[in-house]
């Protein structure tokens, strides 16, 4: 692990790439502490579910209950018969083909799990320093208290993302890399259909195979997005910024709200991923937010752990 020191920083964005859950930009205070130096890896996931026999979400059919808790009232709800355990696999739509938006890339997959990544049929091998996906929030929690620890706030994450660099653009600075060096394991290439790779990895890439931030850590952006603890709500830092007494190390909203979405309860991930492409998602930089419901597993997502001081 990495020692991030405490400091006060201008937490967000208001710049042209920034989403409006990004602002308003406001000062916070963020006590020190440990983080992974990288995400967690396949390695080390599989140690925890052989310690412990965890079952990931990913693995086990949801229940009608669980179903039920983010849907409307009174909402038709499947046959309990018809319930898979399954999780949610990018698959590049073909060449030509007319895309609508993200249903028509990403593809619910029986058996797709940490232990298959690109479902049943896919397994490990040669990815065990690869960082482990298909997991959900809980998964990542539980990972994170075996390992006496616990997922970082959504300030210490961005804290620890900057490295330092106060209110720059990227992990890295401001202005984007030169031609031909890269920073961080992004798209590269037409999205969704085809990853070209010319950052040397189409797909994801092994841990600290880019240059680490100025703190030591590694992937901060790119390669997988990475849950946090927080809800998310769209005007948690407008809530925050109108309360002093919220920004002493903020734990985030009490409660999550998506207006889009108002009975999903969704989690944040920060960081963007290896499907970041700057014609379509700008996720890789430290200010940016991604929400995803809790019990969601993706292709995409992992997570690193904290620990206090």
């Amino acid at each position: 692990m990495v020692w991030i020191p405490g400091e006060r920083f201008m937490m967000g964005s208001e710049g042209p790439l920034a989403l409006d859950d990004e602002g308003p930009v406001h000062e916070v205070s963020v006590s020190g502490f440990w983080l992974d130096a990288h995400e967690v890896t396949n390695e080390e996931f599989a140690r925890f579910v052989e310690d412990t026999g965890y079952v990931t979400t990913a693995e086990r059919a949801p229940t009608l209950e669980e179903l039920a808790e983010q849907l409307p009232p009174g909402a038709e709800l499947p046959n309990a018969a018809d319930l898979r355990a399954c999780s949610l696999v990018f698959t590049p739509p073909q060449s030509g083909q007319q895309v609508r938006g993200f249903l028509d890339w990403w593809r619910v997959s029986e058996g797709a799990s940490w232990r298959h990544p690109e479902g049943l049929g896919s397994d490990l091998e040669g990815r065990w320093d690869h960082p482990v996906v298909h997991v959900s929030h809980d998964d990542a929690a539980a990972y994170c208290a075996w390992a006496g620890g616990r997922l970082p706030t959504e300030a210490e994450w961005e804290l620890a993302a900057r490295g330092g660099l106060a209110g720059a653009v990227y992990v890295w600075g401001d202005e984007k890399p030169a031609q031909g060096t890269w920073l961080a394991n992004t798209w590269q290439g037409p999205f969704p259909y085809r990853d070209e790779g010319r950052d040397g990895h189409p797909g994801i890439a092994p841990v600290g195979s880019y240059p680490p931030n100025p703190y030591g850590l590694f992937d901060m952006s790119g390669n997988v997005w990475e849950w946090v603890s927080d809800w998310y709500r769209p005007d948690a830092y407008a809530l925050r910024a109108a309360d002093p007494a919220l920004c002493d190390n903020p734990k985030g909203p009490e409660a999550p709200y998506d207006p889009t979405e108002p009975y999903a309860k969704k989690r944040v991930t920060r960081g963007g991923s290896f499907l970041c492409a700057d014609s379509y998602c700008i996720g890789y930089r430290p200010s940016a937010r991604m929400r995803t419901t809790a019990d969601t597993s993706l292709g995409h997502t992992g997570f690193r752990c904290a620990r206090d001081a």
